[in-house]
Parts: structure tokens; sequence; C-alpha cells
């Protein structure tokens, strides 16, 4: 039966990619990726000769339609993302809502995503937590700011290198500089690394050595 599928691709580690993955990206009839140039050396190296078509935020909107018409008439089509499960930060909600929406069955494959790891080695409690994802840039940041301060969950977060000391900076502004953070780095990748602490803590040691790469961001809830 046609169908969508959501597959995980690995967010570092080419070992996290599992055999069902493989599998299924190897029989559909079409693959979605999110970029084309950075999704075929994964299909390469997993032999995987499917072919591929563009799928981005930019697009998606536009896409949508076609994409549930042809598995309508009978395509199975896969949806990767850059790295990671699809629609987590990330296209795929679009596309989901419709083909549910459209009686289309969605196939979600259990696989690679950064915050879990991230939440789980912070050391902070994971029993209940918020997923934020990356916070805004201007329009609105200050109110989102001010509303998660309350929050007595632990919070999750998302970070390019180059917005992690501004962030860090808010949250001792706003969370006050002994909340508790933990800062996951390069996560499965050969300079992964974890640094945990206060906020201020965690923001000096950034201030004096530059991050790079995939950035989460775990913080403790308000006590």
């Amino acid at each position: 039966m046609a169908k969508l599928f959501l597959v995980p691709t690995p967010i570092g580690n080419l070992e996290d990619m599992t055999f069902r993955a493989i599998r299924v990206l190897k029989e559909a009839d079409l693959i979605l990726a999110e970029d084309t140039r950075n999704s075929g050396k994964l299909l390469k190296h997993f032999e995987i000769e499917t072919p591929m078509q563009s799928h981005h935020m930019h697009n998606e909107h536009k896409t949508v339609e076609g994409i549930v018409s042809r598995i309508k008439a009978g395509e199975t089509i896969a949806l990767i993302s850059d790295a990671g499960t699809p629609a987590i930060s990330d296209p795929g909600f679009l596309l989901t809502r419709a083909c549910v929406e459209a009686g289309i069955e969605v196939d979600c494959l259990p696989g690679a995503t950064a915050f879990v790891p991230a939440l789980v080695n912070s050391g902070l409690p994971n029993d209940k937590f918020v997923f934020e994802g990356f916070l805004p840039v201007k329009k609105g940041r200050q109110t989102r700011l001010k509303f998660l301060a309350e929050e007595t969950r632990t919070l999750i977060f998302y970070e390019s290198p180059h917005k992690l000391l501004k962030t860090l900076g808010n949250f001792v502004e706003y969370f006050g500089e002994e909340r508790q953070v933990s800062v996951s780095r390069e996560i499965s990748k050969l300079h992964e690394e974890t640094i945990r602490g206060t906020a201020a803590e965690v923001l000096q040691h950034y201030s004096e050595n530059p991050p790079k790469g995939e950035i989460v961001i775990i913080v403790e809830g308000k006590s």
C-alpha cells in the first residue's frame, strides 16, 4: 500500500542509520530531501539509488499537493531531513498533516533525534520536559523568555554556534545566573562534548571557548 514514510537520518555518526531506514529508502519510489546535495552523500554511502526531489521550508507549501496526489496514485514516498527526524525543527509537518487529512497512511520510523541524548545525559530531570526548538530571533523573543522563566519543567532548545553566547546571556538575565544548564555539542560526532554548570558558568566557558557545530541546550526548570 502506498504511504508516506518519515525516515530519521544520522545526526553525525553514520552507524546510527537503522537497517529498516536503509530498506525503506531503497524500496521507496521517491525520496524527498531537505538538501539533495547533502543527502546525496548519505544515499551514496548506503548504496541507495532511489530518485530524490528537493523538499524544504521554502518550497514545501507549493509541493505538498503534488506529493499527496502521487501517493494517492500508488507511489510510496519517503521524507528525510538533513539530519535527525523530519518535522522536528525541520520540514515535515505540512506534508504529514496533508497526508493525514487525505486519509493517507503515515509511518514515522524511530531513529536519531538530537535532543533525546542531550536531555538524557544532561543530568537534569527528564521525567517532564518542554521542547522549545529555536527561540524567536527578534520579534517575540523577550516575551517568550519571560514566559519560560516561570516554566517548572526541564527546557530544551536548539541553537546555532554564533548565537549561543547571546542565548546563554538571555538565560542569565531572565532565568537567573544560578539556573542549571547543560550544553551538548556535535552529538555522536568526533568532537562531541557536554558542558554542564550554572547559566553563568556555561556562559563563561563559551566566552573563552568559541563553540562550533550543532548545539542542544538543556535548562533546569524553575524550582
